[in-house]
Order: C-alpha cells, then sequence, then structure tokens
C-alpha cells in the first residue's frame, strides 16, 4: 500500500460532472489499496470571479479581506468533491487549510508555507477515509486566513506530500505532462516522459504554467517524487527528478523553450557612477515586495554615468516606476522609461553544461529571423533574452526547431 498525494487543478473540477470523474479516479486509487490525500483549487473561473467582485468594491482591495474572500473558492470544491467520493461508497472527509492546520508566514495574497500539522490528516487515513485539503490557502499565528498566490494548489500538494512522506505526490492538469514548450505556441511539441528538479524549476520561473515555482522548490527541497498527469486521458505523464538520478550524457542539450508573457521593463538613465548607486535602487524595489528578474547595467563612455535596467511582473510595473522615479529624482538622474511591451524567451536543458554553442544559435536563429535582443540573463542551463512581445510565438517556433525538438511523429 502507497500514501499517494494528487492534486486537480481548477479544469479538472470546473464542473459538477468533472467533480464526480475525478472522485470516480481518486476511488480507483483507493480500491487498489492506496491511502489518497487530496488537494483541490476552486472551480475553474471561481478565483477571477471572486477578484472581480472585490475590485467592484474596492479599487485596491484589503489583502486581508481579500484572502478571506478568495479562498471560499476551494472551500466549495473540497465539500463537493467528498459528497461525490461518499456517493460512490468511499469514505471522504474535507478540510480548509485552517482546519489541517497549514501554519503559513503573513504575506497577505502570496504566504508561504512554514509548517503542516497532519495529525487530523493521519487518523482519517487511520480510519480509512480519503482526505481533501483546500489548495492555495493557509493560516497565520494570528489565525488570519491567508493564501499562496496563483497555482498555490500546487504547492500545497508538494507540501502535503512532504509533509506526510509520501510515496508520490500527483499534480493532474488539463495537459498530458510537461513538454518541450506550450503545445499551443508549437502544435508539435513533445511530451517529456522525464525532466530534472533543475530543469523544470527553470522551465516554472521563466513562465511555464505547468506547475507554481514555489512547488517545484518544495519537491526538489524534500525530494518528493513528482508526476505530472492529465486529468482527462490515461498516460504516464512527466516524471521529475533529482538530476544526480540521471547522466547528463542522455540529456539532450536543451530540453524545453520556455516564455513569459508578463515581462515589463524598467530603464533608468543617467545614473551617476558612484558605488552603491544601483543596490540603493535595486534594494528599495526589493524592499517593496517586488520581484526582479532581468538586469542589466551599461557604464557611459564618458564613465560618468551609466544606465540601469530591470525587468519586473507586469502588474508591479506601476508600482515600481514610483518607487525609482523618486529615488532617480534624488540622484539626479536624466530619466525613468519603462516599457510593457516586451517577452522574455528561454532555452533550457541541464545538457548545455557540457555543450558549447548554444548561445550562439540561439542568437543566430533569432537574428535570422530579424528579431533583436534587448538584454540577455543566463545561468549553468538556461539562456534567457527580453524581446518585443510582438515576436514571441515566431521565436518560439524558431527555436524549438533549430534545437531539433520539434515531434517528428506529428511535423
Amino acid at each position: 500500500m502507497s500514501l499517494i498525494v494528487q492534486k486537480f487543478g481548477g479544469t479538472s473540477v470546473g464542473t459538477v460532472e468533472k467533480i464526480k470523474a475525478v472522485a470516480e479516479k481518486i476511488a480507483g486509487f483507493r480500491a487498489r489499496g492506496h491511502d489518497v490525500v487530496v488537494a483541490v483549487s476552486a472551480m475553474s473561473g471561481e478565483t477571477n470571479r471572486l477578484i472581480g467582485l472585490a475590485h467592484e468594491i474596492q479599487k485596491a482591495p484589503n489583502p486581508r479581506e481579500l484572502d478571506v474572500l478568495v479562498s471560499t473558492g476551494e472551500q466549495v470544491t473540497i465539500a463537493l468533491l467528498c459528497m461525490a467520493l461518499e456517493n460512490l461508497g468511499c469514505q471522504a472527509r474535507s478540510y480548509t487549510g485552517a482546519q489541517v492546520s497549514i501554519l503559513t508566514d503573513s504575506s497577505h495574497t502570496k504566504a508561504r508555507i512554514r509548517e503542516i500539522d497532519d495529525r487530523k490528516i493521519r487518523q482519517d487515513l487511520e480510519a480509512g477515509r480519503v482526505v481533501v485539503v483546500a489548495g492555495f490557502q493557509g493560516v497565520d499565528e494570528h489565525n488570519n486566513i491567508t493564501t499562496l498566490g496563483r497555482g498555490g494548489s500546487d504547492t500545497t500538494g508538494v507540501a502535503l506530500a512532504a509533509a506526510l512522506n509520501a510515496d508520490e505526490c500527483q499534480i493532474y492538469t488539463d495537459v498530458e505532462g510537461v513538454y518541450t514548450t506550450d503545445p499551443r505556441v508549437v502544435p508539435n511539441a513533445k511530451r517529456l516522459d522525464q525532466i530534472t528538479f533543475e530543469e523544470m524549476l527553470e522551465m516554472a520561473s521563466l513562465g511555464s504554467k505547468v506547475l507554481q515555482i514555489r512547488a517545484v522548490e518544495f519537491a526538489g527541497k524534500y525530494k518528493v517524487p513528482l508526476r505530472v498527469l492529465s486529468t482527462f486521458k490515461e498516460g504516464p505523464g512527466t516524471l521529475i527528478t533529482l538530476d544526480e538520478e540521471n547522466s547528463t550524457m542522455e540529456q539532450p542539450v536543451v530540453s524545453g523553450i520556455a516564455f513569459n508573457r508578463d515581462e515589463a521593463k524598467v530603464s533608468v538613465l543617467g545614473v551617476p557612477e558612484t558605488p552603491g548607486v544601483a543596490a540603493q535602487i535595486l534594494s528599495a524595489v526589493g524592499d517593496a515586495n517586488i520581484e526582479i528578474d532581468v538586469i542589466v547595467q551599461n557604464i557611459s563612455s564618458d564613465r560618468l554615468t551609466n544606465d540601469l535596467t530591470f525587468t519586473v511582473h507586469r502588474n508591479e510595473l506601476e508600482k515600481a516606476k514610483d518607487i525609482v522615479e523618486e529615488i532617480a529624482g534624488n540622484l539626479n538622474a536624466r530619466a525613468v522609461q519603462t516599457d510593457d511591451k516586451i517577452t522574455k524567451v528561454s532555452v533550457v536543458g541541464v545538457g548545455m553544461r557540457s555543450h558549447a554553442g548554444v548561445a550562439s544559435r540561439m542568437f543566430k536563429t533569432l537574428a535570422d529571423e530579424n528579431i533583436n535582443i534587448q538584454m540577455i540573463s543566463t545561468s549553468e542551463i538556461k539562456i534567457s533574452v527580453i524581446i518585443d512581445e510582438r515576436y514571441l510565438e515566431l521565436a518560439v517556433r524558431a527555436l524549438h526547431t533549430a534545437f531539433e525538438l520539434d515531434n517528428s511523429e506529428e511535423a
């Protein structure tokens, strides 16, 4: 008998009929002798509906109250799923994040999990029940309801698997696994049988929507076996493995092409060439809880000033701009410019460690398509470029072909 943690996303539980189908899948695992803990998202579209209601009341909703509001979406799903399981003769019990409890910090709308009390879950499992936990939510030390940010149900599922020392954590979604890139952009993208945590972490951070980045971090940190599967079609999915379990000699040079449409750029022009200026600007942005991605600094020919450019999430652009403009004024910088019509495209693969020429092939491919590169960022297993957003799909398709990732069976 194995202990399996399963997570079902919003599209998997989007209707009553889909919830019944999920219940049948869970009951099948239970019938085969497995202990099962389930984390679920709100029904598809429900979180957006609730956020929309909040914005009808407040232009900038109070974060604490917004968490109270949006956390109700998962509460609906866990109750309906337990009812569906009971109709199949499968004992089940639902819990909100607070009831478990899933203890988080107090960062409303993007809280981080600190600890999970697994006693209630283990008692129910021993009693033969399926345990259904609301994803995406927890409670802080002051008993305030918190949420984990978009895609937070993935993190809930992996964190539960880690706390329970589960044999496998299965993430069910509307795709059959992890692909070399988004099949909606490249129809002949290939499903990967397996991918390393390292690669998946890069793919998630670079815009792949299959898994939330914190879920991958959790799984890698606690060595949780993680598999991405389709709710609607049977198949092996994609196994996410530890790097040391695989020989990089057998890895393709590039495993996938990732992209992120949510980038925006802030440029501070004519900043005095003085030690600590870049830290002053970037620290202020970071202190406002705004994540900075790609950073480029260019020193002018007179060596008296430089230009500092960095990217942030598009939703954070105005906030970042306000912060930077105040600092730039104090520094007598020449100007602050912003651009929200950019996108980030990346090639990812652990095989890049042992192969030279990946960057040159990437840059030549983009040049052949007359796509200008605005910024470049690299790590040991990825190369990212910032380009004009209108060239996104052209760039992804060209790179997918250039690195021989196309599915020849469908090409």
